[in-house]
């Protein structure tokens, strides 16, 4: 796909918050454009089983994006297989770049771009990323069957990777750094109730292991922080479940943000700091994160950017009026 396209919504971003954005601004008639992103259907298609998605008492991740994406298109909404690689928000019509050479000219822009996996940061873990580190157990859990794994962090996602793990794994040691989790507390219980899983309290990892012909993982090195003292662990699979951080590489420099780089908006709305560009879901909520809160400010974003179009069309025709002349 080339050339310049023309819309009056432009919607960056495929997860739940995308495509809520995209069924209200399509019922609205504003013939909205969806660029999916680097991954279609966001951090959802490497979940398992969703169990808090209301309506679905149990669902895969990856399924739900699929219906949203089907009930998205059935609306109206063009839904385009790219990536964006540079947004100008300088002025109206903004306008998109994409990895295909494509350009999107849009009157107003939702950013939902979500967010994505953190990392340590280690030289080690970098070297062995693809080939025995990862961030996805959906992704990679099947690859390390009757193996034993490491899993890395101490919120949900971390506990829910490592109850996932246990599917495949013949044993899985969580390393955390403090002393207690920050996970939910149903989650924690079905953790402590897994005989496959072994918690190492106030640890963290020092450096990834392993051979270098082929490339593998063969254990891990970890600190106690409070006595300094290093062990050595076996281990076939690392998996770094640390938190994430947002998708904001667009708009760090145009759009205001805070608490690490989650875009601010308005209280009680989507607007950011340039009006008619609207920010939903994990790119901005550094505090509820979940699937149908994306989903309520998806739905939030498409409304305020239908009142914000409403306006300014009422505006400019009144403002190019010119008064009539006097007969000479």
């Amino acid at each position: 796909m080339s050339g310049t396209h023309h819309t009056r919504v432009l919607i960056i971003g495929s997860g739940p918050a995308g495509y809520t954005a995209a069924i209200y601004a399509a019922r609205a008639m504003l013939k909205p454009v969806l660029v999916q992103g680097m991954e279609p259907g966001g951090q959802l298609t490497t979940t398992t089983e969703v169990e808090n998605y209301p309506g679905f008492t149990e669902v895969q991740g990856p399924e739900l994006m699929v219906k949203m994406e089907e009930h998205a298109k059935a609306m109206g909404t063009e839904v385009i297989t790219d990536i964006i690689t540079d947004l100008d928000l300088s002025k109206r019509p903004f306008v998109a770049k994409a990895d295909s050479g494509a350009t999107f000219e849009a009157e107003a822009v939702i950013l939902a771009t979500g967010a994505r996996a953190k990392w340590l940061g280690l030289e080690t873990e970098e070297k062995f990323k693809g080939f025995g580190v990862s961030a996805c157990a959906t992704c990679d859990g099947f690859f390390y069957r009757g193996q034993e794994i490491i899993v890395v962090g101490g919120g949900n996602t971390a506990v829910e990777e490592a109850l996932f793990l246990t599917n495949f794994a013949s044993k899985v040691t969580v390393i955390h750094r403090r002393g207690e989790f920050r996970a939910e507390k149903i989650l924690i219980d079905r953790l402590e109730k897994n005989p496959k899983i072994e918690v190492m309290w106030d640890h963290v990892l020092e450096e990834v292991t392993g051979t270098d012909m082929p490339l593998g993982v063969e254990g891990v090195k970890v600190r106690n922080v409070k006595t300094d003292e290093v062990s050595e662990l076996d281990a076939k699979g690392v998996f770094i479940a640390i938190g994430h951080a947002p998708a904001n590489e667009l708009v760090i420099d145009q759009l205001e943000t805070h608490h690490g780089g989650y875009v601010k908006v308005e209280p009680g709305t989507t607007r950011t700091s340039i009006p008619g560009v609207f920010a939903a879901g994990d790119l901005t909520d550094h505090v509820y994160r979940q699937a149908v809160t994306s989903a309520g400010m998806g739905c939030m974003a498409a409304l305020d950017a239908e009142k914000f179009l409403a306006e300014h069309e009422e505006a400019e025709p009144a403002a190019a009026v010119e008064p009539e002349k006097a007969p000479v």
